[in-house]
């Protein structure tokens, strides 16, 4: 399967108008930038596939009441 259906002569001019736009110094930058998305992004998904991966508690534990709150709810504002 060729590469979209691109012709060797079309991806040499493809590199090289980038070449021309971007110039030699800002090309490893742009690479370098999109290494970093890259390993973020797949990060991501693997975090993603070993939350799924990992059995939950068939019950979710209730939160724990603030008896000092509760106290004060409960009680009357003196006037």
């Amino acid at each position: 399967m060729r590469l979209l259906f691109l012709g060797t002569w079309e991806i040499i001019l493809i590199v090289l108008v980038v070449l021309l736009l971007f110039g030699g110094k800002k090309i490893p930058e742009l690479m370098k930038g999109l290494g970093k998305g890259v390993k973020s992004f797949k990060d991501g998904v693997s975090g993603i596939e070993d939350a799924a991966q990992t059995p939950t508690d068939s019950k979710p534990s209730a939160p724990k009441p603030n008896t000092a709150e509760t106290q004060q709810e409960s009680t009357p504002p003196e006037a």
